[in-house]
């Protein structure tokens, strides 16, 4: 896995942390699913970088 990518992932991860935290603290549902919804998208980017990683070897 390439150190950008594991950038991306990381930062997809903690930018929906972020907009979770602040959907839950004003009462935004429509912010809290989008934090949900790009956490999940870095989640699945590590993955695929982590298979990635098992073929190069």
């Amino acid at each position: 896995m390439s150190a950008g990518d594991k950038i991306k992932a990381a930062a997809d991860k903690l930018t929906g942390q972020v907009k979770e935290t602040v959907g839950k603290v004003t009462d935004n549902d429509k912010l809290v699913a989008e934090g949900k919804a790009d956490q999940a998208k870095g989640t699945v980017k590590g993955k695929v970088e982590d298979v990635k990683d098992v073929f190069k070897k």
